[in-house]
């Protein structure tokens, strides 16, 4: 392993630095809490050895007399304990908790009444819980103490008030304290740092030489790029994780496109149904209640032809529904062309055979161009058919009386060029860019509109999915031409 390796890998040393940090702040937390015990292991301690210290004091001196200290006899004792023990300063309170006497320099002392209530506390608490009390000569600094109450001919004169850490002694634990503390820091700081480095350098180091790698793949896959897969890993402590990773991009990847798909089947399912039906359904439902309503008027001939306005209302709303379904299903990829050879002069004279009795009734002539031997296509037939049969429906919309509709095959050497041609009103030059476009219906230069505007949409999209292109050609008053191009099976020569 070369420095130029170490330092190059990043994910590594910052793992390093994450779990060295996390074990210098633990040996740190170490030190604060056993400072904190420490302290407390002191004061218990102490409360514990000298918690009697008042209390013996006041029983054997009696330093009141009269309620008043009696300082003849209390100053030579005080004064013997306090020299036995210099951690010890003993003070005489009244009731109030006012000093009234100590053994202690003058000037040393800072304020000259303790709290009260932290002694009457400190009388009734049990042992392990005592307050800590005011400390006269430091009034800043809660200290522990020992208390007794005093009687005089049986009446509470005062109270013992005994510090049990002085000044000197805190200075003297304070300076040990810290001494204690800087070494046991300084050798817990560079004991994890050693260990640190050591288990961070073999560990981390065997981990993570090959997640810079995956997480570059990881980030490529984040980022969009679906086909980003992790390779070279199918072995070894990462395998499990490899191959997991790329299932689980596989499965998402699927699931994405399955939801994009389903959400945009939905979403143009219920945008077209809402734009599209109101009009079928509005009329259907005003014939209805019309029929319902004034049925005992109506002659037989009123009741017929508000039935077959009925009826082709919802022959249109069945044609509307269906399209609607194609083409958001076209459009979500949901349908996927079942290519295969066939005669597209075939297939045209089928169809134009199914509409010659529409063409009687409007009075338009169809017809078809084409020469007798055509090559094979290669294309969906369905799919075909419906583009054929919508040109043609498209035609008949836009076709006045005495017009016709002429569908064309020409061999070319691309494929077999598919033109449908009608002596319509023709589409204007501002239009043409849009009519391929959900409800842009063509018409004239006057505005006419007719069809339900989605027909040519489908036929645009089941084109694209035969790699073709449609176009068209129009001028108002002149008629309509849409022309495109199928790919052709070559035939075997003989």
């Amino acid at each position: 392993m070369s420095i130029r390796t170490i330092k190059g890998n990043l994910l590594f040393w910052k793992i390093a630095v994450v779990f060295t940090t996390l074990l210098v702040l633990l040996g740190l937390a170490f030190v604060v809490i056993a400072s904190k015990y420490s302290s407390s292991y002191y004061t218990s301690a102490h409360q514990e050895l000298y918690g009697d210290l008042a209390r013996h004091l006041a029983t054997f001196t009696k330093p009141f007399k009269d309620g008043k200290p009696d300082t003849t006899v209390t100053h030579d004792i005080i004064h013997s304990t306090m020299v036995a023990n210099p951690s010890v300063e003993v003070y005489l309170l009244d009731t109030a908790g006012n000093i009234t006497d100590y053994v202690v320099p003058d000037t040393t002392v800072q304020i000259r009444k303790v709290d009260i209530a932290k002694v009457k506390q400190w009388l009734t608490a049990r042992e392990g819980d005592k307050p800590m009390g005011d400390n006269p000569k430091q009034p800043n600094e809660p200290s522990i103490f020992s208390a007794a109450s005093v009687y005089d001919k049986g009446k509470l004169s005062g109270y013992v008030y005994a510090v049990l850490s002085s000044e000197k002694q805190r200075n003297i634990l304070n300076a040990v304290n810290g001494h204690l503390y800087y070494r046991l820091g300084m050798y817990i700081f560079f004991t994890v740092l050693l260990v640190t480095f050591i288990v961070g350098l073999v560990t981390f180091f065997l981990i993570t030489r090959s997640i810079d790698g995956i997480v570059n793949v990881v980030k490529r896959f984040k980022e969009g790029d679906y086909t980003a897969r992790i390779e070279g890993h199918d072995k070894g402590n990462l395998g499990m994780l490899t191959s997991t990773f790329n299932e689980m991009a596989d499965v998402i990847v699927d699931n994405i496109e399955k939801i994009t798909a389903t959400d945009k089947f939905r979403q143009e399912l219920i945008a077209n149904v809402s734009h599209d039906l109101r009009t079928p359904l509005a009329i259907t439902r005003g014939y209805v209640e019309t029929l319902m309503i004034k049925e005992a008027d109506l002659t037989e001939l009123d009741k017929r032809k508000y039935l077959n306005i009925i009826y082709d209302s919802a022959k249109k709303l069945s044609v509307l529904v269906e399209q609607l379904f194609q083409f958001a299903k076209l459009e979500a990829n949901l349908i996927t062309p079942q290519k295969e050879p066939f005669l597209i002069n075939e297939l045209v004279s089928d169809i134009l055979v199914a509409n010659e009795l529409k063409a009687k009734e409007r009075k338009v002539i169809l017809h078809i161009d084409a020469a007798g031997a055509l090559p094979a296509v290669m294309a969906d037939i369905a799919l075909t058919e419906r583009v054929f049969q919508n040109l043609l429906d498209n035609a008949f919309s836009h076709t006045p009386e005495g017009g016709s509709i002429i569908v064309s095959l020409i061999n070319e050497d691309e494929g077999i060029k598919v033109q449908v041609s009608d002596t319509g009103v023709g589409i204007a030059k501002e239009q043409q860019p849009f009519i391929f476009e959900r409800y842009r219906q063509p018409g004239s230069a006057q505005g006419e509109k007719k069809g339900m505007g989605i027909g040519l949409a489908i036929v645009k999209k089941i084109l694209e999915l035969h790699q073709a292109t449609i176009e068209v050609i129009s001028e108002p008053g002149r008629g309509t031409t849409f022309l495109f191009v199928l790919p052709v099976i070559a035939r075997p020569q003989v």
